[in-house]
C-alpha cells in the first residue's frame, strides 16, 4: 500500500498540471463565446468595455496564462475571485442550490483556482522553467 501511496505522490506534479491544462482550456472557452462567439454564440451581443466583456477578457487571457503555466498563482488568484464574483452576482439571487441555479461550473472553477494559487502550475509550466533556471545558475 505504501508503494501505491509513493508512486501517487510522485506523479502528483505532473497531473496538477494535467488538471491546469485541461481547466484552462475548458476556462478559455467560455471568455471565446463572450468575445469572439466561438467555439458557440453567447446568448446575446456582448458590448465591449461591458462587465461581461471584462470577464470574457479576463477568461481568455488569464485561460491562455493558465494553460501554459505563466504567472499560475497570482492569475489563478485573480479567476477564482472572478468566478467568486460571477457566481454571487449571477448565480446566487436564482436560489441556493448551485444544480438549481446553474452556477456549478462557475463554484468548480472558483475552487480549481484557489487551489491552483496555493499549489502553483506544476512540473510542467513555464513558472518551473523561470524557477529552475534561476535556482541552476
Amino acid at each position: 500500500m505504501s508503494d501505491l501511496c509513493n508512486r501517487c505522490t510522485q506523479w502528483a506534479p505532473q497531473l496538477l498540471s494535467v488538471l491546469r491544462i485541461m481547466v484552462a482550456f475548458l476556462f478559455m472557452q467560455h471568455g471565446g463565446e463572450k468575445l469572439f462567439s466561438f467555439p458557440a454564440p453567447f446568448i446575446f451581443h456582448v458590448p465591449a468595455f461591458s462587465l461581461i466583456w471584462f470577464a470574457g477578457v479576463l477568461e481568455v487571457l488569464g485561460g491562455f496564462l493558465i494553460l501554459i503555466g505563466l504567472f499560475t498563482r497570482l492569475v489563478a488568484f485573480v479567476l477564482s475571485g472572478e468566478m467568486a464574483f460571477a457566481y454571487f452576482m449571477m448565480h446566487a439571487p436564482q436560489g441556493f442550490w448551485p444544480v438549481l441555479n446553474h452556477g456549478e461550473a462557475a463554484v468548480f472553477y472558483c475552487f480549481a483556482f484557489l487551489y491552483m494559487a496555493a499549489a502553483g502550475g506544476g512540473a510542467w509550466s513555464v513558472d518551473k522553467l523561470i524557477c529552475g533556471r534561476k535556482t541552476a545558475a
